[in-house]
């Protein structure tokens, strides 16, 4: 018996570095994480509804994909925004 069953979900090692928002092109808002994530501070904005997909500077990502922003913010997809959820230094997480 196989012991891969593990590796199937370990998430990508490093997500992709997207460098800076670009005014130019079309990236999703980005907000803070709250405590409960979905609580009364992340209001409802006009990107949230109708989808679930996230853009940095006109890439689409999907619900749940990572990123590294240039200020060094691990970033995940979640309805539409970028939720700050850390750093992307691990020493620093």
């Amino acid at each position: 018996m196989s012991n891969r069953r593990s590796s199937e979900y370990e998430p990508e090692p490093h997500p992709p570095y997207v460098g800076a928002p670009d005014p130019e092109l079309r990236t999703s808002p980005i907000v803070e994480a709250s405590p409960a994530e979905e609580g009364p501070e992340l209001e409802v904005l006009p990107e949230m509804e109708g989808g679930a997909a996230c853009y940095f500077n006109n890439v689409r990502y999907r619900k749940g994909e990572y990123v590294c922003s240039g200020t060094g913010e691990l970033l995940r997809c979640e309805k539409g925004v970028w939720v700050q959820v850390g750093s992307c230094d691990p020493d620093n997480s």
